[in-house]
């Protein structure tokens, strides 16, 4: 049974949503309040999470915004809203699909599954075994989730310390920003979402890299992304 989300604040919407949810093996949890939804994912740890945008606390967009630096599961924008300029900004913040509150019970059962479906197909590739990276300083060990550079610890978030792992792993090589959104979100890279550069950036910024020309970690336009191994000394 799939763990779901939903963070909406009127009660008898959220308990109708609920009941037919669970009907489809869907187990939903509710949370009302927008500011309090970042820890409830990071408890409840759920699939995928259901975000109306009129919420207390934190609206819908600013918490879909922060749930995409850390949250790889499907993001729903769940609402009344029937924006155009909403919908298109909720996809670039990171959703995955923007449903109406009017769209019938089992068209959303339908499309919260083909969600569901391509986060069970997307397999982010672990390590078998204790493996280490060493490029000049910078020294990565997986199972510790440690990194140092120069000999000094940099702190990294596991979603950042995976977008290391795997530029690292492949240093030399141009990893796409589908193959990364594959691996590390396990979903298609939709070609508007900008949670990819705005992790890029982050790790630029902790690795001592150049923010305007970078060196270490490289855009290479139209194709993805670089880590220069020999650039690390």
């Amino acid at each position: 049974m799939y763990r779901i989300l939903l963070v909406e604040d009127e009660p008898d919407i959220g308990q109708l949503i609920s009941g037919w949810l669970a009907r489809h093996d869907m187990q939903v949890l509710l949370e009302p309040r927008g500011d309090m939804a970042l820890q409830r994912v990071d408890i409840e740890k759920p699939d995928l999470v259901l975000l109306d945008i009129m919420l207390p606390g934190m609206d819908g967009l600013s918490l879909c915004r922060e749930l995409r630096q850390s949250f790889h599961g499907p993001i729903v924008m769940l609402t009344s809203l029937d924006s155009d300029m909403n919908q298109v900004l909720a996809l670039e913040l990171g959703a995955n699909d923007y449903i109406l509150k009017t769209t019938p019970p089992n068209v959303l059962v339908a499309r919260l599954r083909v969600q569901l479906r391509q986060l069970a197909s997307a397999t982010p590739p672990r390590p078998k075994t204790a493996q280490r990276l060493q490029l000049g300083t910078l020294f990565i060990d997986y199972n510790s989730r440690t990194v140092r550079l120069q000999e000094q610890a940099v702190a990294l978030s596991t979603s950042d310390f995976e977008l290391l792992w795997q530029l690292a792993s492949h240093s030399g090589q141009i990893l796409s920003r589908e193959t990364l959104f594959k691996q590390l979100k396990g979903r298609a890279y939709d070609g508007m979402d900008r949670s990819m550069d705005v992790a890029i950036s982050r790790l630029r910024q902790k690795l001592g890299d150049n923010a305007e020309l970078p060196t270490r970690i490289k855009t290479i336009r139209n194709k993805g992304y670089l880590l220069v191994a020999d650039e690390w000394s």
